[in-house]
């Protein structure tokens, strides 16, 4: 594909009879239809280029110079070809391995987007002075023999995971819910496979959901593997740390790279990929092409032969799809250790104004005697919502139509969106002037469970108040889903609060995530402790008092069959203006793809814009993601024609977690 021409004082062109050096370039650009490779001729000043390299580039539109990426270098024999030349080498380092690049293009061909937009989540800003004093390191850090020997340990108490990490298999592991200390179970397996693929030299991609989980997975990884073998890949580092960290990965020695969502797109030649709790939305990529961290794990896995590991206490749908599928392999563990759940009776689920029930309060008092317990509730804050103490109808306020709560005991209602006090508020029901609470966050539980338990330290650990980890002196510990810490030697009670509350949610996967909610906070419960599931039945409460996360997300496959809802079935999003989107809707219509497989459109909020859902076989992946992507592009390129128009013309995100229309 030739090279958009440029001015004439910059092409350059080659007698009939010789050859030249030519580089294909992908540009790094927004723009859709720039998403190819490009042309360039190589001038003789820039002596040797490696494909990887970044470099600037001429391009038609007011003779910009445009920053890019080398993917191949070749000898044209037919010079004839009028060319752009490259501009100059930014820098002399492979800074995009030829394996991330196909990594790359094959994640955005899946989801019909662009590959510069992949790579910009993978290979970060250029440090000058970083890349010179970078000194390439080639050999294996040396693993203590006592390290190693507990490693091969922990991953001996799975059943067949030494196969799968020896023979670049795929396995869903189901974790013990098991804490040593202040490891959990979870960290200690991945920490584990990540040390037995290393001494076998090879490197391993530690994907977890937030930072929370990395702390606690590098904690753990220090005790087993030497500073120089970890690589963080991190956000909140600063620029030149996180360059630092990306040419690690770029040396030939192995190393363990730990990080969020887009580490599992490290340049590191990966042996081992693996994903802790892959349920977890935050492992869904919110920018564009919108690829899952589990997508593009399962992509690396196939191109590069890598192990790839899948590990939670509760089982996603989409794992355990690939598991009956036969794609992925069952791993549990060789000998079964399950938290002692007990579930509301049916006096106490008829009691419904008793927040905490008679046998959860009697649990909590004893074992506050012992050490921490842990409170898991729904919600942050003092009172998140209120209601109107006369119909119960929800206290809106009167300014912008949003929830009203309350921060304190007495407190002025404040508005959750824009923030104003209604001091003098009236419901639009019944005209009454007072409102009572109607859920309870972390700090109200804290503040009526302080009054139950004089003289227990109750500790809040919450979204504004974040808690890693608390000792093994008696305490009451109040947190949200997720914001749980870690006790040492584990808790010795948990109570499961709001559970009936957070089923309640209008989300096509709320089993599936309050099961994965309630599982990773079993978990941290010490062997044998009681764990109180609070006003909930039913076969997400069963599935967590036996412990069958794989049963539960079968029987959630089975359901969803018949509906064809995801992931039973892919589906796409489809947003743009009307005609657009009809576009993109009659372009699937020509590869079979119409009638009860399209949901809308429909319009969507006030800018006139529309809104469709697709669903499609997983074997039709290829020819949609194709044909949704020539239309993207199409449209781009009529929109930038036309002056004026500003706005995307079409989105597409494909794999959608939850559908909406």
């Amino acid at each position: 594909m030739a090279a958009e021409p440029v001015a004439p004082a910059q092409q350059a062109t080659a007698d009939p009879g010789g050859g030249r050096r030519i580089a294909r370039v992908l540009i790094d650009s927004p723009l859709p239809q720039l998403d190819r490779l490009f042309d360039y001729a190589l001038p003789e000043h820039l002596g040797e280029v490696m494909p990887g390299v970044r470099i600037k580039a001429p391009l038609r539109s007011a003779g910009r110079m445009i920053d890019g990426f080398v993917v191949e270098v070749d000898e044209e024999p037919d010079a004839t070809r009028t060319l752009s030349e490259i501009d100059s080498v930014v820098s002399p380092t492979v800074v995009m391995p030829d394996r991330l690049y196909r990594l790359a293009r094959r994640a955005a061909d899946r989801a019909a987007g662009s590959a510069s937009d992949v790579l910009r989540l993978a290979i970060p800003k250029r440090q000058v002075r970083v890349e010179k004093s970078w000194q390439s390191v080639t050999e294996t850090a040396t693993i203590t023999a006592e390290s190693l020997a507990r490693a091969r340990e922990v991953v001996a108490r799975y059943e067949g995971l030494d196969a799968v990490l020896s023979g670049a298999g795929r396995a869903a592991v189901e974790a013990i819910p098991v804490q040593e200390g202040s490891i959990p179970g979870w960290a200690a397996v991945l920490s584990a496979a990540a040390a037995v693929t290393l001494a076998d030299g090879r490197s391993s991609i530690l994907v977890v959901p937030d930072y929370r989980d990395q702390e606690l997975l590098l904690a753990t990884l220090q005790e087993m593997l030497p500073d120089d073998a970890i690589v963080r890949h991190d956000a909140r580092q600063s620029n030149p740390d996180r360059y630092r960290g990306f040419l690690r990965t770029l040396d030939e020695a192995p190393c363990v790279v730990i990080g969020n969502r887009s580490a599992v797109y490290s340049a590191a030649r990966a042996g081992l990929v693996a994903i802790w709790d892959d349920g977890d939305p935050l492992l869904a990529e919110p920018l564009a092409p919108y690829v899952h961290a589990r997508d593009a794990a399962l992509i690396r896995q196939e191109q590069e032969g890598s192990a790839l590991l899948l590990v939670g206490h509760a089982r996603s749908t989409d794992a355990e799809r690939l598991v009956l599928h036969g794609w992925m392999q069952d791993v549990t563990a060789a000998r079964r250790i399950t938290p002692k759940v007990q579930l509301s009776t049916p006096q106490e689920l008829e009691q419904t104004a008793q927040r905490v029930p008679s046998s959860a309060f009697a649990t909590a008092r004893a074992a506050t005697a012992d050490g921490p317990v842990l409170v898991q509730v729904a919600r942050p804050g003092f009172a998140p919502t209120l209601v109107c103490a006369t119909c119960r109808a929800p206290a809106r306020c009167a300014h912008c139509g949003g929830p009203l709560g309350a921060r304190r005991r007495g407190a002025v209602p404040v508005c959750g969106w824009c923030g104003v006090s209604a001091n003098s508020w009236r419901c639009s029901q019944c005209e009454s002037t007072q409102v009572r609470l109607a859920s309870s966050g972390t700090e109200r539980t804290a503040d009526e469970l302080g009054r139950a338990f004089p003289g227990v330290r109750v500790i809040v650990s919450d979204g504004a108040h974040p808690v890693q980890h608390v000792d093994d002196k008696p305490a009451l510990v109040v947190a949200t889903r997720g914001a749980e810490p870690i006790a040492a030697n584990g808790y010795r009670a948990v109570i499961l609060l709001d559970g009936a509350r957070m089923l309640q949610a209008p989300e096509l996967r709320i089993g599936e995530s309050c099961l994965r909610w309630w599982s990773n906070a079993a978990a941290l419960a010490a062997p044998g402790a009681p764990i109180h599931l609070v006003g909930v039945n039913g076969p997400v409460a069963r599935a967590l008092a036996t412990w069958t996360p794989a049963v539960y997300a079968r029987s959630e496959l089975e359901s969803r069959r018949p509906l064809q809802m995801p992931p039973t079935t892919r589906v796409a999003q489809i947003d743009g203006l009307p005609a657009s989107v009809r576009a993109a809707l009659d372009a699937l219509a020509q590869i079979g793809i119409r009638g009860e497989a399209v949901l809308g459109p429909v319009p969507i909020g006030d800018e006139g814009r529309m809104r469709a859902l697709v669903r499609f076989e997983y074997a039709a992946g290829q020819a949609v993601a194709s044909a949704l992507r020539a239309t993207v592009v199409a449209e781009a390129a009529q929109a930038r024609r036309g002056r004026g128009r500003q706005r995307i013309p079409l989105a597409v995100h494909l794999d959608i977690l939850e559908p909406e229309i």
